[in-house]
């Protein structure tokens, strides 16, 4: 009897001691998880303004202008990539 007693304060102990430790990662990765969004959000807001001073044309959208500019930057990798196979030959 005092053994059951024993291993039922054992198991009560380790539910306690698992909840506590989930209750920390919870906190730990919800904190990341605000930091992470504070930073993309914080990236996202400094490309859009850069590309709207610096890169799109009249009458174009922010999300225009990237599509634009990758579309371009896209083209002048497959263009180097085409150039570095012909010398190879």
């Amino acid at each position: 009897m005092a053994r059951s007693k024993l291993v039922q304060a054992n198991e009560k102990i380790a539910e306690k001691v698992t909840e506590g430790y989930k209750k920390i990662e919870d906190g730990v990765v919800s904190g990341y998880k605000m930091i992470e969004n504070g930073v993309i959000d914080g990236f996202t807001k400094m490309t859009d303004k850069f590309v709207d001073s610096f890169l799109t044309r009249d009458g174009e959208s922010i999300e225009d202008a990237k599509k634009r500019v990758k579309a371009e930057t896209d083209a002048r990798k497959k263009n180097l990539f085409n150039k570095s196979e012909t010398k190879l030959k």
